[in-house]
């Protein structure tokens, strides 16, 4: 599956957050880091959710951007 994951910059790196899996986060240093700790967040995650009988949320948030 291929979850949107939005990317923050913030004061002392990168924060990266998924709209569709709320409670999935990660924190890096740098963009590539953040990246990669997101998709191990999203793995580990989503296996707990299976492993616990939970409803592993289907990837539905999109993104576009407009020019203004």
């Amino acid at each position: 599956m291929k979850y949107l994951v939005l990317i923050e910059k913030s004061t002392t790196g990168y924060s990266a957050y998924s709209p569709d899996v709320d409670g999935c986060v990660a924190a890096a240093k740098s963009k590539r880091a953040v990246e990669r700790s997101m998709r191990t967040a999203l793995e580990l995650h989503l296996e707990a959710m299976h492993a616990d009988g939970l409803r592993v949320p289907p990837p539905q948030t999109t993104s576009t951007y407009v020019e203004v």
